[in-house]
């Protein structure tokens, strides 16, 4: 049995079904061992795409995606996926080629230290010097990348390793996973203590209520106590966007309408709270406010972020047990008209039949002809803080957005790994043209597989969040503006179905036709922009009712 071969019994070992990456000649024997393997091996059209995949596979499994590359430019293309996973707390395993042992001592043809070029973005790396350290090292990688927090781990395997012949005795490693430690009593009390006694309590839910799986958990602390929630951008559905303790989204860097309800809280309980998508500084800047930190980690060192209480342990598990603890039951009123408020200020503009359109008619139509359990998948740019502050997600892990690396070009390879995973149910990418665009090539991947997805363009000609600061903080712009291909010609150049929409009326029936049909369906929509001013004024004069 060669190196490539024993790997190949490891990937199967860990449930790997399906590898994501691009071929190259240092991965000749790895890919060869995967033909009798049972793992889909999707060929991509780029590096990155293959990474964005096997990121958004691990976030929506919660089981490390796994993405291949060669050596030299292949591994360096796969760094902004490997970056976005690591930051995004997102389990995955890359592979790499690399170049023969005995010519890595020297200079030689596309050879470059991939292993010391990703140990800052990894959270473990390593080259395999011999093939028989292959199950040892594969089950390191797959045990560091799924434990909190999660991220990326990366092996290479130079090719002459991958050749090397190895005892058929070698066999892959016991995949038990441990149990998550239980909560501390004393520390769980003293919670509960700081809890009762605060007269404004708030639940401020991170992505690794998600990753926990701990969203029936929070949802019924929240009733029993009447504690209201808000959430991260990444953890969005965790509390159905309807209950009634449900404050949305808080993340931008200005103040928002959620904003209202931090600035009452003299407590906030942080559960699965990660300081990557929102410092602590723009919600406790003052540090006046009482923390009582719920994470499967110790919390972060921040001077605006200091725990009166730290609960280290499986977060369902203490939201479980916390929720009998608390005796404090509360009135949900004042929390209510707090919540009817903000949902007005954020439906405002949903039935505008302007055009171009505003967001928020795109996003209130989107939602529309989506079910609960469908899934999002948010690119990056301007129209990802519009999904952030008004797509209503009603389901954990149903919106998936990059905010802790928050990398432009997610949204097409992400869609494709959402619609392998969850055939049953509708995708829709949501992307800006200039994100769009770094990725198209996925395109083919997508057509080639025949996966039946919506691929929606809010098209404003410019890197539009960017325009919006420049001209916010100078009133001017510079460098953001650019032209764009027709896009509905793109899409079927690329072998699939384009709709463009001009009128606002129009865009129900073309998300329909796109849903309704075989394989990706592009959606082209004019989006004015100008909301982005408008909601920035709006913010500069916010006055919370409550």
């Amino acid at each position: 049995m060669k190196g490539a071969e024993l790997l190949v019994r490891c990937l199967r070992n860990e449930d790997v079904r399906v590898l994501f990456g691009v071929p190259g000649e240092e991965t000749l024997a790895l890919l060869d061992a995967l033909l009798d393997s049972g793992i889909q091996f999707v060929t991509c059209r780029h590096e990155q795409g293959a990474a964005f995949m096997a990121d958004v596979w691990g976030r929506l499994s919660g089981r490390a995606g796994v993405c291949l590359g060669t050596l030299g430019p292949g591994a360096t293309n796969l760094a902004t996926g490997l970056g976005d996973a690591n930051l995004d707390r997102a389990p995955v395993v890359a592979i790499t080629g690399q170049a023969g042992r005995d010519r890595i001592h020297k200079e030689s043809h596309q050879y470059v230290n991939v292993v010391d070029m990703f140990r800052s973005i990894t959270k473990w790396n390593t080259r395999l010097e011999i093939a028989s350290v292959i199950p040892e090292a594969v089950r390191k990688a797959f045990k560091v990348a799924e434990a909190e927090k999660p991220g990326a781990c990366h092996l290479e395997l130079p090719e002459d390793v991958a050749d090397e012949e190895v005892s058929t005795a070698s066999a892959p490693l016991s995949t038990e996973r441990p149990r998550r430690p239980s909560p501390d009593r004393p520390a769980l009390r003293r919670a509960a203590e700081l809890i009762d006694r605060a007269k404004n309590p708030l639940i401020f839910a991170g992505n690794g209520v998600i990753r926990g799986k701990a969203s029936l958990a929070l949802r019924e602390f929240a009733g029993r106590t009447g504690v209201p929630v808000a959430n991260t951008f990444m953890a969005k559905g965790c509390l159905p966007w309807d209950h009634e303790l449900a404050l949305g989204t808080i993340g931008l860097q200005m103040r928002d309408v959620v904003s209202c309800g931090f600035d009452r809280a003299d407590l906030v309980v942080a559960v699965g709270y990660d300081p990557v998508e929102f410092a602590p500084k723009l919600w406790n800047g003052e540090r006046e406010k009482t923390i009582v930190h719920i994470d499967f980690t110790p919390a972060e060192v921040d001077e605006d972020y200091q725990p009166a209480v730290e609960v280290v342990a499986d977060i369902r598990e203490a939201l479980d047990l916390l929720t009998d603890l608390v005796s404090t039951r509360r009135d949900p009123t004042r929390t209510r008209q707090l919540h009817d408020w903000i949902l007005g200020e954020l439906h405002a503009g949903a039935a505008d039949t302007a055009f171009p359109m505003k967001p928020q008619r795109v996003l209130h139509d989107l939602r529309k002809v989506l079910a609960p359990h469908d899934i999002l998948i948010s690119d990056v740019g301007a129209h990802k803080l519009w999904v952030a502050r008004l797509f209503q997600a009603e389901e954990p892990n149903t919106v998936i957005i990059s905010n802790g690396f928050a990398a432009m070009g997610i949204g097409l390879p992400g869609a494709v790994a959402a619609k392998l995973l969850h055939p049953e149910r509708r995708v829709v990418a949501v992307v800006g043209d200039g994100g769009f665009l770094m990725n198209v090539q996925e395109l083919e991947t997508a057509v080639r597989l025949n996966l039946t997805f919506v691929v929606l363009i809010f098209r404003d000609d410019a890197y539009g969040v960017i325009r919006w600061k420049q001209l916010t903080r100078y009133g001017r712009e510079a460098g953001v503006a650019f032209g764009n291909p027709d896009f509905v010609a793109l899409a079927r150049a690329f072998g699939c179905r384009g709709e463009r929409v001009e009128t606002a009326d129009q865009l129900l029936p073309a998300l329909e036709t796109g849903f309704g049909g075989r394989g990706p369906c592009l959606v082209e929509v004019p989006v004015d922009y100008r909301e982005n001013l408008k909601l920035a004024e709006r913010m500069g004069q916010l006055v919370c009712p409550i």
